[in-house]
């Protein structure tokens, strides 16, 4: 280090804002890599302090301990040690910590104080805790713990002053550790005693609702009716704004058609990239609708509580509680979820969730299932409830059960399998911070609409012009498609797809579905008005498929969904965390094996059942 450089680390407990701490001091001065030799992410940035001395700032993995569990707590502890090959030890360590949660956090602080190295507390946080009636004496912490305390609000513009002033200055001297030996719990303890005051209130507030939230019967009850008021809502909430964006579509795609000569250009315009994109973009609203229930079940505090009730469960099933929460982020998307299992110490159980993540329902299919249900199931109540938010719930929960039984089957196969007695952290209840959670959705839509706008755009033009070249020859009679090379290529699958019902524009959707899921509603839309051969091609899809498909074939496509191998993005993730290509191998196909095999049982019994 030099007076004008400065290389400081930012640690700390998962959950403690220290990511949005180190987004707040570097901002788009960052790089992102993986750590050499392991899967870890490593996040390096970089920024001035007023005095001009560059700041080089390194966001280590969340960890609890230093005594490792994890590959994210091995690398943290490595690095502070000096010893991860390739990476200079900090000059600082910068001690994240949430101000509303100090009686976990201290004491990761007071280890850290055993390694040797100048230290700054940064307390996070403070805004919420002030809110909660929480009151820290800073001075009094500072004095108990010999190192300098600065209060942080990561999520707010400014929130980083003090510590960037911290950082400016003189380097703190080196911390006094504790003997080694002594009982951290005693001197969290005796910390907080002197330097913090909790109101009893909240504390008796959250215990009255844990009594309820983590009762065995009562807890998982509320649980059940939680997910299945979720999967409700996705349908009856987005329906007019989902009205909306087909209307816009529809008259977007006419306006086009009229507005222009007959060509390739239209057809590229109209055909392809309208009713390609405006076939997923309708779905905007469903995602959006999932991604608030998650958010606020995740900013209020709920979701390590479910983790913790369904943990002797997930156990039998040869999981581990900890598996709840990437299971969950899968639901969004498999490639978080497969990544969180990194805070899985067992490598078995870590394994084990990666390969049952994709079972998980990830937003990407929610399209597919919308589609499907609104042709095919009829739009009306059971009781109280809504017939197809039951399917989709339906849907959803195959995929959980599934995720149960392969797990299980799994636990059986699997030797050196090491239980672990789960330790979570249980923050307090509190009420989700709604700015927090607009830009949460902002940030999911601008997501969904970039892929949209590259991913789904660029597989969307090039079906297009996969179906729509060659030309049909002279005095042909038949769409174009049919003699096109995506038609080609799609009744050359059709042989194998057809004992489960797929015809060949299904065929040809699953292609470009390998990069992206929700890209099948867009092909499925594209084909279709390829396929069209009177003078509106650009029809809406729901209509065109109830029409010419039967419920066997709309059934074994979203029985194909369920289980069907993941996008080529999850099983590039999947090799990257599980280890190799034989990961990769596995999962895709096992979860190959169970979407045929799926289909066919649900395709064959359809027909038998209805009379073809």
């Amino acid at each position: 280090m030099t007076a004008q450089s400065l290389r400081i680390a930012l640690v700390g407990n998962p959950n403690c804002g220290k990511t949005a701490l180190f987004n707040r001091l570097t901002g788009s001065r960052q790089k992102v890599a993986n750590y050499a030799g392991v899967t870890v992410e490593r996040k390096e940035g970089r920024f001035a302090a007023p005095s001009g001395r560059h700041i080089q700032v390194l966001d280590l993995p969340g960890a609890y301990s230093l005594a490792a569990t994890s590959p994210d707590e091995a690398v943290t502890r490595d690095v502070c040690l000096g010893r991860f090959e390739g990476e200079a030890r900090p000059d600082l360590l910068v001690c994240v910590v949430d101000a509303t949660n100090l009686r976990l956090h201290l004491r990761f602080v007071l280890e850290l104080q055993r390694l040797g190295l100048p230290m700054v507390l940064a307390l996070n946080m403070c805004d919420a805790a002030e809110r909660r009636g929480i009151r820290i004496d800073v001075a009094k912490l500072q004095a108990g713990l010999g190192l300098p305390v600065v209060q942080t609000v990561a999520v707010r513009r400014g929130g980083a002053e003090a510590l960037v002033k911290q950082l400016d200055g003189q380097l703190p001297p080196l911390p006094a550790p504790l003997p080694e030996g002594s009982d951290l719990h005693a001197e969290v303890s005796r910390l907080l005693s002197a330097a913090v005051s909790v109101p009893e209130r909240t504390a008796r507030i959250d215990d009255a609702i844990d009594r309820v939230v983590l009762h065995p019967v009562f807890g998982l009850a509320l649980l059940a009716v939680l997910m299945f008021t979720i999967f409700q809502a996705v349908f009856s909430w987005a329906a007019p704004l989902m009205d909306s964006i087909d209307a816009g579509a529809a008259w977007l795609g006419a306006a086009a058609g009229e507005a222009m000569p007959e060509g390739l250009l239209k057809s590229l315009l109209v055909d392809g990239i309208i009713a390609g994109l405006g076939g997923v973009i309708i779905f905007l609203p469903q995602i959006l609708i999932l991604f608030l229930f998650i958010l606020l079940l995740e900013e209020s505090g709920y979701l390590p509580r479910a983790a913790f009730l369904l943990d002797r469960m997930m156990v039998g099933a040869g999981l581990t509680g900890r598996s709840f929460i990437p299971l969950l982020s899968s639901f969004a998307c498999a490639i978080p979820g497969i990544m969180a299992a990194r805070t899985i110490q067992d490598p078995r159980d870590r394994l084990a969730t990666i390969l049952v993540a994709p079972l998980m329902t990830c937003s990407a299919r929610l399209p597919v299932y919308a589609l499907l249900i609104a042709a095919f199931i009829p739009q009306q109540d059971v009781g109280i409830f809504n017939l197809q938010g039951l399917v989709l719930f339906a849907l959803y929960a195959a995929g959980i059960l599934s995720a149960l039984v392969v797990a299980y089957v799994m636990k059986w196969t699997r030797r050196d399998h090491s239980e672990h007695s789960l330790l979570l952290e249980l923050p307090s209840y509190r009420l989700p911070n709604p700015a927090d959670i607009a830009i949460g959705l902002w940030e999911r839509a601008g997501i969904f609409l970039k892929r949209v706008g590259t991913i789904i755009l660029a597989l969307t033009i090039l079906l297009w012009f996969l179906s729509t070249f060659p030309a049909p020859p002279p005095g042909a009679t038949g769409a174009a498609i049919d003699y096109s090379l995506a038609g080609t290529i799609g009744k050359w699958m059709q042989p194998l797809f057809d004992p489960i019902g797929f015809n060949w524009q299904i065929c040809i959707a699953l292609i470009p579905g390998l990069a992206a899921r929700e890209v099948a509603v867009g092909a499925l839309a594209t084909v279709y008005a390829l396929s069209a051969t009177g003078e509106d091609p650009s029809g809406s899809l729901i209509p065109i498929i109830a029409d010419q498909w039967t419920l066997a074939t709309a059934l074994s496509l979203l029985a194909w969904y369920v289980y069907a191998p993941q996008c080529l993005a999850t099983l590039a993730t999947i090799r990257r965390e599980g280890g190799g290509w034989r990961t990769v191998g596995i999962a895709a196909g096992y979860l190959f094996g169970l979407a045929y095999l799926a289909s066919l049982v649900t395709y064959q019994v359809t027909l038998a059942l209805t009379g073809g």
